[in-house]
């Protein structure tokens, strides 16, 4: 994604700046960090409507073929099999009691809940937590840059898009097995295409009712996107308190 909002940065125009006087709109303009506005509200029409005729009816037929326990097992199949990604980006921000929940996760689940199918981690009292690149940028100080929206894949920033192709080409093991001599191509394509379903499958309802209760469906999901990145950025903790004039 950070190719993307590269390419968005040199070929589109931006979204037009207040000025400083009006405060009000300024504050708008600087909250929602969005110079690429107009490319990207493209960008997201285009997504729409291939979430009409290609996603959704995709996600229909697993829903249809996998009942609620069976996607709940495959859910914790591929939460189990990115956790060499949370692990290394636990480390890489020092937290290390963290990655040591995310390594005992790894071996118990692997080992006793078939291969991560079921998360006996969990029950042990290791609770799920992910990591990734981008939030491993926002912790080492770098400031999450302009928001980029991309048709399948979503809304992200100049940051993220760029911690997105860290974790996928380079931290993720099987992006290391698909390279490797003899390796088969399949098995990196597979495993790509069903990441994107399950987790297509997990926002595509909670989706659906910021879409129904929006007047602005892009801007509240920017909005949302940005507080739930914080949010995983702080581990869940409250924000900083600020002070007011």
């Amino acid at each position: 994604m950070g190719v993307f909002g590269l390419a968005a940065l040199v070929l589109s125009g931006c979204a037009h700046k207040p000025p400083a006087t009006d405060a009000i709109a300024f504050a708008a303009y600087e909250e929602a960090n969005d110079p690429l506005e107009p490319m990207n509200r493209a960008m997201f029409k285009v997504d729409q409507s291939l979430d009409q005729v290609l996603v959704r009816p995709v996600i229909k037929v697993y829903r249809f073929a996998v009942p609620a326990p069976g996607r709940r097992g495959v859910d914790n199949f591929f939460n189990n099999v990115r956790s060499p990604i949370t692990f290394i980006n636990d480390v890489l921000q020092g937290e290390f009691t963290r990655a040591g929940t995310t390594f005992g996760r790894f071996a118990v689940n692997t080992t006793m809940g078939f291969f991560g199918f079921f998360d006996v981690g969990t029950k042990l009292g290791m609770e799920y937590h992910s990591e990734d690149f981008g939030q491993t940028l926002a912790v080492w100080g770098l400031g999450d840059g302009p928001y980029v929206y991309v048709p399948l894949l979503g809304p992200s920033t100049a940051r993220d898009g760029f911690g997105f192709g860290v974790d996928a080409f380079i931290t993720d093991p099987l992006a290391w097995y698909s390279r490797g001599d003899g390796a088969m191509g399949w098995v990196s394509w597979a495993y790509l295409g069903a990441t994107y379903i399950t987790l297509k499958d997990g926002v595509m309802d909670p989706l659906d009712e910021l879409k129904k209760s929006s007047l602005d469906y892009y801007a509240a999901l920017r909005s949302s996107y940005r507080q739930i990145r914080q949010s995983e950025i702080r581990n869940g903790a409250p924000p900083p308190m600020e002070d007011f004039d």
